[in-house]
């Protein structure tokens, strides 16, 4: 029988800070270098102080449209308040997630809850763009909520890392998401000294990024908070050691491997589309959202 070969760091990218609509954010990619890591199209950290000078329908990202990919939010701390024109009303909260499978075409917005704005509270989350085969990006939309309490856990062997396993198969373990790619995303916190290894699947491209504290990564070396870990193909193992109390995604996925063209909230195959896109929601065909209490 073959030993599992370790896999080998190919790049370590460390955040931007750039400017979306306003909203300073830190941008692990796409980077000049790296547009995308397939199917994965982009990952922004945000950090917002909210305050009870308006309400929390004037604050935050207001409707917007998408079409074509799923974007996912992680909430880090606070709260996220999420409405879309398929009448989904949603308040995730600290350890939660929200997914959108956008497909045809959905408009949403993103705002603190009300409660966050009267507490003047911090907000912190980890938005993530994923790519939708062209077979299945005019379907329509779907939003997914995953709870703290529905979200399948497994531990490390020394119980110091909690893994909450998003989307994918582990450990005998299925994840709620149905995800429109074959898909591999755990979110992990740990204490200091917590060891653990992952098994990816074969073909799968590979991606850590550490939202808080520090790691090694075996056979590399230390990876500091806000540093995106992007692995070679070859290799089946990566081992973890936490340097601190640390959180991180591990985000692995098959490639798609089709061609990919963007336009602000849009993401399909062809200049074309993307102007059908626009089209189509000037058209109204993408819906309504009145943002109401």
């Amino acid at each position: 029988m073959l030993e599992k070969q370790i896999k080998q760091v190919k790049y370590l990218l460390p955040t931007e800070e750039i400017d979306m609509g306003g909203f300073a954010v830190k941008q692990a990619f796409p980077t000049k270098k790296i547009q995308q890591i397939d199917p994965f199209l982009l990952l922004h950290h945000g950090h917002t102080q909210f305050y009870n000078d308006r309400l929390a329908k004037h604050q935050g990202i207001g409707p917007h449209p998408h079409r074509g990919f799923s974007p996912v939010t992680f909430v880090i701390e606070g709260e996220v308040h999420h409405r879309d024109s398929w009448e989904n009303n949603q308040i995730a909260k600290k350890g939660e997630v929200q997914w959108l499978n956008a497909g045809a075409g959905i408009i949403h917005s993103e705002r603190p809850s009300q409660k966050m704005i009267e507490n003047n509270n911090f907000q912190e989350i980890i938005q993530l763009w994923i790519n939708t085969p062209a077979s299945k990006k005019m379907q329509p939309p779907e939003y997914y909520y995953l709870s703290e309490d529905n979200i399948p856990v497994f531990n490390s062997k020394d119980k110091k890392i909690k893994n909450k396993l998003i989307t994918g198969t582990y450990n005998e373990l299925e994840g709620r998401i149905n995800s429109k790619s074959e898909l591999l995303i755990i979110w992990s916190t740990g204490k200091v000294g917590g060891r653990e290894t992952f098994e990816i699947p074969k073909g799968y491209n590979c991606m850590l990024y550490v939202i808080k504290g520090s790691l090694r990564i075996k056979e590399y070396g230390l990876v500091e908070s806000e540093h995106l870990v992007v692995f070679e193909e070859k290799g089946s193992i990566m081992e973890v050691i936490l340097k601190e109390e640390t959180q991180f995604l591990l985000l692995c996925g098959k490639a798609i491997g089709e061609e990919v063209t963007k336009h602000g909230p849009y993401i399909m195959n062809t200049q074309t589309e993307i102007l059908e896109a626009m089209r189509d929601y000037q058209m109204g065909k993408m819906g309504i959202l009145i943002e109401e209490e």
